[in-house]
């Protein structure tokens, strides 16, 4: 007896185009199965910031991207300190979220520069305030500006700058936190915690948001260069 043909047993036919691909791939586990989770998982891919840059004005995309996202992070802020009474919103977080979704790659918008960055502005602010005898006095913009006021104002700024320097955690928008306290805005101990809640929730908006994005966001240090 003949062995069958090729022709016979269809070996050489084609397969038709996408079954090869669909009979590789076994239904996704969990509550959205099957084509529906990849359907979800080809929009949310096709929408991340490195697709929509090589598709699209990377100016126009990034400034997209930082303007829905700042006001959606200092909106969350906000309403965080209309509900708690605290100071969960004050000026150098803007320059942070700035900076979050604008250069997340960058140095000083990591995680460990932010934190460190702002916690160095508190803590010489408020020595400022201390070596110049100003932790009971009224703010600045309360009252006319003083020469101790200037001087812990300058030194605050100085130490921020240097030691921002020294231990390698730049965050330029700390600059602006130690003026917040030297200048007596938030002084009290109570307030400086709760800036320094508000910077580690900012950070984690921006962790959560840029990832989803598709930004490679470092999870603390700055990522070394390849």
């Amino acid at each position: 007896m003949s062995e069958p043909t090729r022709e016979q047993t269809g070996a050489d036919q084609p397969t038709p185009k996408g079954s090869g691909d669909l009979a590789s791939k076994s239904p996704r586990s969990g509550p959205i199965g099957g084509d529906i989770s990849a359907i979800v998982e080809g929009f949310g891919t096709r929408f991340r910031i490195p697709v929509l840059v090589s598709r699209h004005s990377q100016t126009s995309v990034m400034g997209l991207f930082a303007l829905v996202n700042g006001v959606l992070s200092i909106a969350l802020m906000s309403m965080a300190a209309v509900v708690t009474g605290q100071a969960f919103i004050f000026p150098s977080l803007g320059p942070t979220a700035f900076l979050l979704f604008y250069t997340p790659t960058l140095p000083a918008a990591c995680p460990r520069n932010t934190i460190f960055g702002h916690a160095i502005g508190v803590a010489a602010g408020y020595l400022a305030l201390v070596i110049f005898g100003l932790t009971e006095a009224a703010p600045a913009l309360a009252t006319e500006v003083t020469w101790p006021r200037v001087g812990a104002a300058a030194v605050s700024l100085g130490l921020t700058s240097g030691f921002m320097v020294w231990l390698k955690v730049p965050h330029p928008p700390a600059g602006a936190t130690t003026l917040i306290v030297s200048l007596g805005i938030l002084k009290t101990p109570a307030q400086l915690t709760v800036l320094m809640i508000a910077v580690v929730l900012m950070v984690g908006q921006g962790m959560v948001i840029n990832r989803l994005a598709g930004i490679d966001y470092p999870s603390w240090a700055p990522r070394r260069p390849a």
